[in-house]
């Protein structure tokens, strides 16, 4: 590709970047999605490849995952597999010209979309201290010759340095979304959710349901145990809730031992159902801390969502629910 094409798209590209970041419309998860897409827009025109994609490290998840794959949805792998993996361990940008034969690459999108991949240049992707939260994946030169490792990184740092900044950020909002805890996200990622997921769900008239749970006697168990005894009763409870709720189903933190789970397409019975589950699953399960085995119980208030009410008002309506399962015996689910 000439120069002058090159620079020329790098401007309008960044010129796109520059008025997307200054834009107030969208929320700011949209917004980073539109900046990545751009990014990756910008690095496959500075290499001159096909096709390009930016993969996010969620250390939380100890997966790799990105959504700019030829003809797939997202993608997610295991954070220490494939050449992504590879160059985010190793630290360095990589190189293959002969991937079918390379034992890092997963075949399998080209299985599932036709494509054939034919080169790939990978460059891990830094914050600004210096700890690798990412990286670009430019794939098939266009030019047929393959990537060079020194010249290609050379023309991506620049893109690469925008993306490692824009992550960062990205980083920062998707922590204060959860609670350090028990990893669950909180207060700030329910509102999150609920405006970008949910709210119109309840408003089109859909069934949506919440119910909202706490653990009972929990200052029993700090005052018994200590607290960091509770503090691994929250992560056992957090843990439970997070491997056995339904993968449509969202599950949030509250606030101290209180927690919420969202049931989108679920109507007040079969909210119901699915707390009954938890609650014997909890009530049945045994928080091991420091060779003492601590069993607690969870009481549950569940409501089905009414588009004539705030969501305040409705998860109002849950908690006089649980308020009444507390007032009642505990360790039950009230409808």
């Amino acid at each position: 590709m000439n120069e002058n094409v090159i620079f020329d798209r790098f401007l309008d590209i960044t010129s796109k970047l520059y008025a997307q970041m200054c834009s107030e419309d969208g929320d700011a998860s949209n917004d980073h999605a539109e900046v990545f897409r751009l990014l990756t827009e910008l690095a496959k025109t500075l290499v001159n490849a096909d096709r390009a994609s930016f993969w996010k490290w969620d250390k939380r998840s100890h997966t790799l995952w990105t959504t700019a794959a030829v003809g797939t949805g997202r993608i997610t792998i295991p954070e220490d597999t494939g050449l992504v993996g590879k160059a985010l361990k190793e630290k360095r940008a990589i190189i293959t010209n002969d991937p079918y034969n390379d034992p890092n690459f997963n075949s399998d999108v080209d299985k599932k979309t036709g494509y054939v991949t034919k080169s790939i240049l990978v460059m891990p992707i830094s914050n600004c201290k210096g700890e690798f939260i990412g990286a670009y994946q430019a794939i098939n030169k266009l030019d047929g010759n393959g990537f060079d490792l020194e010249e290609d990184t050379r023309r991506l740092a620049a893109a690469a340095f925008i993306c490692g900044i824009t992550l960062e950020s990205e980083t920062f909002l998707d922590d204060s979304m959860h609670d350090k805890l028990t990893e669950l996200k909180n207060r700030m990622g329910f509102s999150s959710d609920y405006g970008k997921s949910y709210s119109a769900k309840v408003n089109a008239g859909e069934k949506v349901s919440l119910f909202i749970c706490d653990i009972d006697h929990f200052k029993r168990v700090n005052d018994t145990y200590g607290h960091n005894a509770g503090d691994a009763v929250l992560r056992h409870v957090a843990g439970h809730f997070r491997n056995n709720i339904r993968e449509c189903d969202d599950v949030y933190r509250w606030g101290g031992e209180e927690f919420i789970v969202i049931l989108p397409d679920t109507d007040i019975n079969g909210a119901a159902a699915e707390a009954e589950k938890l609650r014997n699953l909890i009530m049945n399960s045994v928080c091991t801390f420091e060779d003492t085995d601590i069993h607690v119980t969870m009481s549950f208030g569940v409501t089905q969502l009414d588009k004539a009410l705030s969501i305040e008002d409705n998860i109002k309506a849950a908690d006089e629910k649980l308020y009444t399962a507390k007032e009642t015996g505990r360790n039950r689910v009230i409808v």
